[in-house]
C-alpha cells in the first residue's frame, strides 16, 4: 500500500484553506458561520464531494459532504470526520498577533480557531480531497460534516443534523472528532491521548431573595450580597471525588510507562478519601493539577450574573449562571444535591435552583478496530510514543453523534514542540497551530483512514 505523503501543492492547499477559515470571524455568539460554511463547502465540491449545506437558519448552517464507497465494495456503516466552524470570541489586545488574522510566522499559523478547530477543518478536508482525487477503494462511505454553534451548546449544529435530518449522516458507526492525537511531553516522554470519554453538562441557574429597598439603607437581605456569599461558598468547595472508569484508564495510562509503583499511585489517587488529598503533593502545577481534578469530580463554575437594574435600588432577586459537568456516571440531580450542601448552610431559605440545559456524560469503547488503527498508528509515526484513552472535563459534538449510534473518537493528530502547551491554546490568547505538526497530522490522519477504509 503507498504511503499517504502530501505533495508540495497539496501541503501549501490545506495551509491555504487554514489561513482562509480563520480570516472568517466566526465568534459564537453570534456565530454567523454561514460564509465559512460556504468556503468548505466550495473546496468540496471541487474536489468532486456530493455536498449538502442545511441548517435551522440561513446565517447557521451545516455541512455534510460524502465521498461514497462503490455500493459493490461496500462493507460497513459511514465514517465521519467531524469538526465546527464556529470558535469563542477573542480580544484583539490580548494577543501578539490579531486573532483574525491567521499570521505566519513561519512556524505557527496564529488566531482564533486554529486548534479548536478549524484546524481539523482543514485537515479532514485535505485528507478526504487527497482520497478521493487518488479514488481510493472505500469499504464504507466517508463524510466530512462541518457544523455551527458547539461553543454554545450544539443547538443549531450537530444537535440539529441528529434531530432533524439524520437521514444525511446514513446511521453511522465511527465518528472522529476533537479532542485527542496530539503529543503531550511528561517526564521525557511522548504521550498521545486520544478521547473516548467526555464529561456531562449541567448549566443551571440560581437565584436568590431578598428584601427589596432604597440602596442608601444597606442591609443584610440584599439579594445581590446574599448571592455573592453562595458564589464564593462554590468558588471555595471541592465537591465530593468521583474517579469514574474512564478517568482510572486515564491516570493510569499516564502512569504505567513509569512502573507499577506509579500505577499503583495513580489508583489511590482515584480513591474518593486519599485522593483529594494526594493531588497537591503530586501535582504541583495549578493548572495541571486544576486539569486533574476536573476529571475526577462534577464541577460548578459560576460564570454570568443576573442582577438588578438601577443603582439605587436593592433588588428582590439576584442569579448566577453556573456551567455544571458531570463525571461520568453522575447526574443532573446528583450535582444539584452536592451544589445543596454547599449553599444551603449560607442561604438558609429563599433561594432556587433551576437546569438550563443537560446532557449526560458519554463514553466510548476501546476495543473496536478503530480505536486499535489509531493506537497502531501512532505508535507507527512516533515510535517509543505511549497511546492513552482519554476523558476531557469538556463537551463536544460526540455527544449528540452517539445518539444515532455511533462510536467516538477524540483523534486530531499534532505533533507538539515540548514548548506548547496544547491544553492550555483552547479558549486562550495566542492560539495557534505548528505548521510542521499540522501537515504531519495530515499523513496520520490519511494514512490510518487509508489503511482502516480499505479492509
Amino acid at each position: 500500500m503507498p504511503a499517504f505523503t502530501l505533495q508540495p501543492a497539496e501541503r501549501e492547499e490545506a495551509l491555504s484553506l487554514l489561513r482562509d477559515l480563520i480570516r472568517i470571524d466566526t465568534s459564537n455568539p453570534p456565530g454567523q458561520e454561514a460564509p465559512a460554511i460556504a468556503l468548505l463547502e466550495g473546496h468540496c465540491r471541487e474536489a468532486g464531494l456530493e455536498t449538502q449545506v442545511v441548517g435551522a437558519h440561513p446565517e447557521r448552517p451545516n455541512l455534510v459532504a460524502r465521498f461514497a464507497a462503490d455500493p459493490e465494495k461496500r462493507t460497513g456503516r459511514p465514517l465521519v470526520l467531524s469538526c465546527h466552524v464556529d470558535c469563542v470570541p477573542a480580544d484583539p489586545t490580548t494577543w501578539i498577533h490579531p486573532p483574525w488574522s491567521a499570521h505566519d510566522d513561519g512556524e505557527c499559523i496564529w488566531g482564533r480557531g486554529t486548534i479548536d478547530m478549524k484546524g481539523f477543518a482543514a485537515m479532514a478536508f485535505a485528507v478526504i480531497a487527497k482520497l478521493k482525487r487518488e479514488q481510493w477503494p472505500l469499504t464504507r462511505d466517508l463524510l466530512l460534516v462541518a457544523c455551527s454553534d458547539e461553543e454554545a451548546g450544539t443547538r443549531l449544529g450537530s444537535q440539529w443534523l441528529v434531530d432533524e435530518r439524520p437521514d444525511l449522516l446514513g446511521s453511522p458507526e465511527y465518528v472522529i472528532n476533537e479532542v485527542g492525537g496530539f503529543t503531550v511531553h511528561r517526564e521525557g516522554r511522548r504521550f498521545y491521548p486520544v478521547q473516548v470519554a467526555e464529561k456531562g453538562v449541567a448549566w443551571l441557574r440560581l437565584e436568590v431573595g431578598g428584601k427589596q429597598g432604597h440602596s442608601s439603607v444597606p442591609s443584610r437581605e440584599n439579594a445581590v450580597s446574599r448571592l455573592a456569599r453562595a458564589i464564593d461558598a462554590i468558588d471555595r468547595a471541592r465537591l465530593p471525588w468521583h474517579a469514574s472508569d474512564e478517568a482510572r484508564r486515564f491516570l493510569g495510562g499516564f502512569a504505567r510507562p513509569r512502573g507499577s509503583f506509579a500505577e499503583k499511585v495513580a489508583s489511590l489517587l482515584c480513591h474518593p478519601l486519599i485522593g483529594p488529598c494526594l493531588l497537591p503533593l503530586l501535582v504541583r502545577d495549578p493548572s495541571r493539577r486544576n486539569s486533574v481534578e476536573a476529571i475526577l469530580r462534577n464541577t460548578a463554575t459560576p460564570t454570568c450574573l443576573i442582577n438588578g437594574t438601577s443603582i439605587n435600588v436593592i433588588p428582590g432577586r439576584a442569579g448566577v449562571d453556573i456551567d455544571g459537568r458531570l463525571a461520568p456516571g453522575q447526574t443532573t440531580t446528583d450535582l444539584v444535591r452536592e451544589l445543596e450542601t454547599v449553599i444551603r448552610p449560607v442561604l438558609k431559605r429563599d433561594y432556587s435552583i433551576s437546569v438550563l440545559h443537560e446532557s449526560p456524560p458519554v463514553s466510548f469503547p476501546t476495543d473496536t478496530p478503530l480505536y486499535r488503527e489509531i493506537e497502531e498508528t501512532l505508535v507507527a509515526a512516533d515510535p517509543g510514543s505511549h497511546v492513552v484513552p482519554a476523558i476531557i472535563p469538556g463537551f463536544t459534538d460526540s455527544r449528540n453523534w452517539a445518539r444515532l449510534g455511533a462510536t467516538c473518537y477524540g483523534f486530531y493528530p499534532l505533533q507538539l514542540p515540548p514548548e506548547l502547551d496544547f491544553a492550555a491554546l483552547f479558549h486562550g490568547d495566542n492560539e495557534r497551530i505548528p505548521i510542521a505538526g499540522f501537515h504531519w497530522g495530515i499523513e496520520v490522519l490519511g494514512g490510518m483512514l487509508q489503511r482502516f477504509l480499505g479492509k
